[in-house]
């Protein structure tokens, strides 16, 4: 059973960093893609960035050059350095697992807010 669980969401002003960390259980972490997504309140939910199990990395416009995803494969932990929070970052943050042709693999959400 796989199951992903996220950490480091919190309040920050305009201009802060946060650092989240999403710990994978479960066999399945060093051979797939992980990626972060974000949904705000009413929005869908939208790809921030992701990273291949060879250390690919892809990011979404909106964040490229503020924010930073990288893995631990011995933890199976991956993260996502944010830097320079817009308000417009303000969304409840998921980690996925995402295994090709077989779907996603999600946390439970963590809370980042940005104050102005």
């Amino acid at each position: 059973q796989v199951q992903l669980v996220e950490s480091g969401g919190g309040l920050v002003q305009a201009g802060g960093s946060l650092r989240l960390s999403c710990a994978v259980s479960g066999s399945m972490f060093r051979f797939n893609t992980m990626g972060w997504y974000r949904q705000a309140p009413g929005m869908q939910r939208d790809l921030v960035a992701t990273i291949s199990s060879g250390g690919s990395t892809n990011y979404a416009d909106s964040v490229k050059g503020r924010f930073t995803i990288s893995r631990d494969n011995a933890k199976s932990t991956v993260y996502l350095q944010m830097n320079s929070l817009k308000p417009e970052d303000t969304a409840v943050y998921y980690c996925a697992l995402i295994v090709a042709g077989a779907g996603n693999y999600w946390g439970q959400g963590t809370q980042v807010t940005v104050s102005s």
